[in-house]
């Protein structure tokens, strides 16, 4: 049994839900939160529920991987801001690593590019 990474993916709460999250400890006090498909008011309250219980263990740095992100709605930036607030009241260092237009357009009309440490990898924010 293996225990390098804490892999624990939630999903979707209805056939209809387009969202998978997947937390990776990537040691050293820090997690990747790997996100994929829709963030919308359907699917928006399991990142928020999966960040907020990575911000519950403690770390360090939490990374939220956004380029496997197809859709990024209204309410999945409202998490992303609500998550932002918790994370700077626990004292964890946030940042969303992607490249994709999907997520940096919408970031970037509503003005919240200035608010996130956005680095292009995982890789990069994890540093």
């Amino acid at each position: 049994m293996q225990h390098t990474h804490d892999t624990t993916p939630v999903q979707p709460s209805e056939s209809d839900d387009q969202i998978t999250v997947v937390t990776r400890d990537a040691g050293a006090g820090r997690v990747v939160l790997e996100i994929g498909g829709e963030v919308d008011m359907l699917t928006s309250p399991q990142l928020r529920t999966a960040a907020l219980a990575a911000l519950a263990d403690d770390p360090r740095v939490v990374v939220l991987a956004l380029d496997s992100v197809s859709f990024l709605g209204t309410s999945g930036l409202a998490v992303l801001i609500e998550v932002r607030e918790a994370a700077q009241q626990a004292g964890v260092d946030l940042r969303l690593a992607c490249t994709g237009r999907r997520v940096l357009r919408p970031l970037s009309i509503a003005g919240l590019i200035p608010m996130f440490d956005v680095r292009d990898t995982v890789e990069d924010a994890l540093a």
